[in-house]
């Protein structure tokens, strides 16, 4: 374009830029720049006509990408010439209907400055407002139906907008313009609080809010719904109703997690480093977990047997409410009975959660979705997800697929994933898939995805345990093809294809049970490969899991089949579990593995970590999944330098560190040392044999994943180990190395087999 020429471009705009104040933006812009034409949203994103001189027209392309709104991610801008029509100004249009929905849904957003200093002031017409939001903050996925994001397709559409909240709606100039939650106490929804039987307490919202803090403040728990479901809430620092509440959840020793009022009042009961601060009071706000300060002012059973502390900052404007006027810590728990979903919607919680809560803090606003809270770590100064949900999904991913794929995930930790063209989606956390509520949310989860993306799957993926529900789920489905993916290669290539990384690499993928291509449980593998294909090039020695599944809740069963293949078929009762453990049942569980009866072999790394834990007398059963190495890991003193013996390259034979293990725990050695000493083990072993097969190999690209390097211990300590040796070392970042992660690896693989 001439310099001084008046030309038209329309312009397309893609990524997440709907519900974030796209289009007011673009609207300030145009007029800045004198530029004539109209921006609307439509299923694909925001599409913009602006005409007008060619300096001022090649002005607005570059401002659109590096001048964005705070939520909105600009992922592809595309111009094209179009004939000028003379137009003088420029407008907002109504959305466009129609066309394949490819528009990206925005996470839910943490309330923003500008809404906490209304919500605060008493002279504002929103004061104490606990649903007030704006285009750069508040509810989103949660609440979206459809696209394009437009109030009607909202759980918001039942609420009427008054004469001074439409006025703002339709104003490009206010913060509120097209904020499609907009409301105010006189038009919006409201809070009401009830008894377990539904009974009217308080009906007014501030009443509600008054005598909510009253209750909480008493030492009762009280069921507050929040942007993605309930959560229970009661004193972060009262021993005897903490307690209460794990004997009426039957959660017995799995942490609770805590809401701060602040981030100076995390400090006082988690260490925070610059990175983990900046987390913790992210737009996502997330559950951050961080070492537990001695004095921490909580009681002792929030988190037992724990270094740490699961903080997270308030997120909604029902949150900073509460929290300013409780003047306490919070615990904040998700709302179920141990290994159910989480509560969304009001009856189900009223229904499900009788037995746990004194009262329920209900606000009217339908959720559409349930979304738990996003669980991290800080590992090297960026985040390790354990739980990506709240405040990160819909976000999508990067992922080239020439057909449309569904990836249904694992059994435990369960996400899905939907992917098509250039795009993949992984979805919120699901959980186990063990009951019914749970399957059910799962299903529901894929059909709201499938309709919100426009994705019609061509190509199911599943792993290859026939017995996973998420894989009989995927073979169910008619008119597709289904391909099996083995769990372990999904690790692999989740990690590889959210690097953008084709490989091939070797993987130390290190969890607790993955259905083999051999018929056996892995879990201690090494690999070679990449997104498409893969082989193993070592693994953990093998041994027994007597009783199968048993095993798992039982680590004492693991430590008992480590110690026959150490010291032979009847390995006497280590005192650290002669209290645990009575002998007729340590003899028929060695029986049972010498027999190979109901003991299927396994090379997994994470019963390895169990039977250690038992073995030092940290955990002879567990009450949720990975509890004994979570332990072992917090009772590891890491100042400790040395390391147990663990021999092998390509396999990696414990036995000797087990004989180790046992002299120094007879010897007296303190339980800390032991647990540093074998996560030193483990992570020098592993580094020797990943860079022996990278020798063998010639290659420099190494991947570390598995659940068993939610581990920051010995994920920092294999991670420094390799760089070491000189490999280029990959951990997950954007996802979970956990299950949490395998949808999108099973999608990996089946997009570079299509």
């Amino acid at each position: 374009m001439s310099v001084g020429a008046r030309q038209r471009l329309r312009v397309r705009v893609e990524g997440t830029v709907q519900g974030v104040g796209f289009r007011p933006f673009v609207y300030r812009l145009a007029t800045e720049l004198d530029l004539a034409g109209w921006v609307l949203n439509d299923s694909r994103g925001v599409l913009i006509e602006a005409e007008g001189e060619s300096e001022a027209l090649k002005t607005m392309l570059e401002r659109l990408r590096t001048e964005a709104p705070p939520l909105a991610i600009v992922e592809r801008v595309a111009e094209e010439s179009v004939a000028a029509t003379g137009q003088t100004s420029f407008a907002i249009t109504e959305s466009a209907e129609g066309g394949e929905a490819e528009a990206a849904v925005s996470p839910d957003m943490a309330t923003c400055e500008d809404c906490l200093s209304e919500l605060f002031d008493p002279g504002d017409r929103r004061h104490r407002y606990p649903f007030i939001n704006c285009t750069n903050c508040g509810p989103r996925f949660t609440i979206v139906r459809g696209v394009p994001y437009d109030r009607p397709l909202t759980t918001m559409a039942s609420f009427e907008m008054c004469e001074l909240c439409r006025a703002e709606y339709e104003d490009p100039l206010d913060r509120r313009f097209h904020a499609q939650p907009n409301a105010c106490p006189v038009c919006g929804p409201s809070l009401r609080l009830v008894d377990p039987a539904g009974r009217s307490v308080a009906d007014a919202t501030e009443a509600a809010l008054e005598e909510a803090v009253l209750a909480i403040a008493d030492g009762r728990i009280v069921a507050v719904k929040g942007v993605g479901g309930y959560h229970l809430a009661c004193r972060a620092d009262d021993e005897a109703v903490v307690a209460e509440l794990r004997a009426r959840k039957h959660r017995e020793d799995k942490p609770f997690a805590l809401m701060s009022p602040s981030a100076e009042a995390a400090m006082e009961l988690v260490e925070l480093d610059e990175a983990a601060e900046a987390l913790l009071a992210s737009r996502e706000r997330p559950i951050v977990l961080a070492p537990r300060r001695t004095n921490a002012p909580v009681a002792r059973s929030v988190a037992p047997r724990s270094r740490e502390l699961g903080v997270m900052l308030p997120y909604s404007p029902l949150h900073h409410l509460l929290l300013a006027d409780a003047g306490v810590v919070l615990v904040m728990t998700s709302a179920n009975v141990s290994d159910e979903p989480i509560a969304y919607r009001d009856e189900d919680a009223l229904e499900r959660l009788a037995g746990i809560a004194d009262l329920f803090l209900i606000g009217d606003r339908p959720i559409e979705t349930r979304t738990d809270d996003s669980v991290v770590r800080v590992l090297s100064d960026r985040p390790l997800f354990l739980r990506r949900s709240r405040g990160y999904v819909p976000r999508e991913l990067p992922l080239g697929t020439p057909r449309s794929i569904l990836a249904c995930g694992a059994e435990l930790k369960n996400t899905f994933c939907l992917a098509k063209g250039e795009r993949a989606w992984v979805g919120h956390h699901i959980g186990d898939l063990k009951n019914y509520e749970t399957l059910r949310s799962f299903g529901e989860g894929i059909e709201h995805f499938a309709s919100l993306f426009a994705v019609e799957p061509e190509l199911v993926a599943h792993d290859l345990h026939p017995e996973y529900l998420s894989t009989k789920y995927a073979l169910e489905r008619d008119g597709v093809e289904t391909v099996g993916v083995q769990h372990h290669h999904a690790h692999l290539a989740a990690c590889l294809a959210e690097h953008r990384e084709a490989g091939p690499a070797l993987g130390a993928i290190f969890d607790g049970t993955g259905y083999g291509t051999d018929g056996t449980v892995w879990g201690g593998e090494l690999l070679v490969g990449d997104r498409r294909d893969f082989r193993r090039g070592g693994w953990l020695f093998p041994v027994r899991m007597p009783g199968g599944e048993r095993a798992i809740r039982q680590p004492w069963r693991m430590a008992c089949a480590w110690l026959r293949e150490t010291l032979g078929d009847q390995p006497p009762i280590p005192p650290t579990l002669a209290d645990s453990v009575a002998e007729d049942d340590w003899a028929k569980v060695a029986d049972l593995a010498s027999s190979g009866l109901a003991s299927p072999v396994t090379t997994s790394m994470g019963r390895l970590f169990d039977a250690v834990a038992a073995l030092c007398g940290i955990r002879a059963e567990v009450n949720y999944e990975g509890q004994a190495a979570v332990e072992l890991e917090a009772a590891a003193d890491p100042a400790i330098a040395g390391a147990y013996p663990l021999p092998g390259g390509g396999r990696l034979d414990a036995r000797e560190t087990l004989t180790a293990i046992l002299a120094d725990l007879g010897a007296g050695v303190p339980v800390s040392e032991v647990a540093a000493k074998f996560h030193n083990a483990v992570a020098e072993a592993t580094a020797r044999a990943c860079a022996e097969l990278a020798r063998a190999e010639r290659i420099e690209l190494a991947v570390l994943s598995g659940g068993v390097f939610q581990n920051r211990l010995l994920l920092e300590r294999t991670a420094a180990a390799l760089a070491g040796a000189g490999l280029r070392v990959l951990t997950p970042r954007l996802l979970p190395p956990n299950d949490g992660g395998i949808a999108f690896g099973q999608a990996a693989v089946a997009a570079a087999s299509a």
